[in-house]
């Protein structure tokens, strides 16, 4: 059977993780074919770990390699569409993680020159799409009983990173380096699965504190409201300084209720299923206090799946998996790269809303984005 070779373009903490495991054969239909880092150490590591794996210092090396059918790109955020582009037009399948980059109109040209690309497969690092209780919550949502979406709200504050974390230097924490803090760093992943499940607002008001409690340049405390076209809104609160903090999502429609909470070693889901649309219910309703009739569906996954499906496997694989599918079998992608611009979109319109001190439209304007996160990066060079 043929295997997909992958080339992973930055052999970091997730990089060496994700070439670890497809060294390991845990994706039966791909294969490691080579490294690229352009750290000496990193390098020094793949050569001694990754027996009979060639190692590149420059990532256009890799590119051309012919052995390498798919590039994953575990780079700094910044580099994520400068590199995908350069595969893409060396014919390569290419996989990015998150963030899709660091601001929209890099990314938006990248999705423009993939749709030029068309054979080839092009896909993003959102492995939370393939938790089993986000992927009831959509099914639930898109079948129809949900009804219209009312509300959606996250509160995602189990982050915690002491001052430690950031005096670590290097390019994480930073505007310069990473782009951002908690929204560019620790959560992408509930940005996408906010508008995957929800849907893209039209506008936000975002209140991203800097430093608190810590000597940082980027935000760590992070409120921001969402408005809908169907008169919906939401709430998303996250912060990296609240110990033990909280990961809980409810999601409000017409017809039911979702509740998803995670800790640290269970996940727990439950459904309510309104046997008639609240709005259809108020209009023949005459009672004045009364209980809408429902079912109720609870789920629970407990410490040792978790542990199976988190630690061993990891979910990182399982879009490995269908990514190597998606190539040689055309099977449909759980994370398409093109919808890498969304979360990132949410971000963005975090950003800007804090810094003007006033609610974005979306879409929104990608120039005067720019320019105030180069005013953020210059702040940040003064203060050094």
């Amino acid at each position: 059977m043929k295997k997909l070779r992958y080339g992973i373009v930055g052999i970091g903490k997730q990089g060496s993780m994700y070439a670890k495991r497809l060294q390991k054969g845990l994706d039966k239909n791909g294969a490691l074919a080579s490294v690229c880092d352009i750290c000496p150490k990193r390098r020094e590591w793949a050569k001694e770990k990754l027996k009979n794996v060639p190692v590149y210092e420059d990532y256009n090396e890799l590119i051309k390699d012919e052995t390498v059918d798919a590039v994953v790109v575990v780079t700094p955020h910044y580099f994520h569409p400068e590199i995908a582009i350069k595969a893409l037009e060396n014919n390569k399948h290419v996989m990015i993680d998150k963030p899709a980059g660091v601001y929209t109109k890099a990314v938006r040209e990248l999705n423009e020159y993939a749709a030029t690309k068309p054979e080839l497969i092009f896909g993003i690092m959102y492995n939370q799409r393939t938790n089993p209780l986000y992927r009831k919550a959509k099914e639930f949502i898109d079948s129809g009983d949900m009804g219209e979406i009312k509300r959606i709200n996250w509160i995602i504050t189990n982050w915690y990173r002491p001052q430690a974390y950031y005096d670590q230097g290097g390019w994480r924490g930073t505007f310069e380096g990473e782009g951002g803090g908690v929204l560019t760093n620790q959560c992408p992943h509930q940005l996408d699965l906010f508008q995957w499940l929800g849907g893209m607002p039209k506008s936000v008001r975002g209140y991203a504190k800097v430093g608190v409690n810590r000597d940082i340049t980027v935000e760590n405390d992070v409120t921001f409201y969402t408005e809908y076209e169907n008169g919906a809104s939401g709430v998303f609160v996250t912060s990296t300084h609240d110990y033990p903090g909280t990961n809980r999502l409810e999601i409000s429609g017409d017809g039911g209720q979702i509740v998803i909470e995670q800790k640290l070693a269970t996940e727990t889901m439950v459904i309510h299923r309104l046997k008639t649309k609240e709005s259809e219910f108020n209009r023949v309703n005459e009672k004045f206090m009364p209980f809408l009739p429902k079912k109720t569906k609870h789920i629970k996954t407990g410490m040792f799946k978790n542990a199976y499906r988190l630690a061993i496997i990891g979910q990182h694989i399982n879009i490995f998996r269908n990514f190597s599918k998606a190539v040689l079998y055309g099977e449909k992608l759980i994370a398409p790269g093109v919808e890498g611009i969304n979360g990132l979109l949410l971000s963005n319109a975090v950003y800007l809303s804090s810094w003007l001190d006033s609610e974005v439209n979306l879409p929104l304007d990608e120039e005067l984005y720019l320019t105030e996160l180069n005013k953020q990066i210059e702040y940040e060079k003064q203060r050094s």
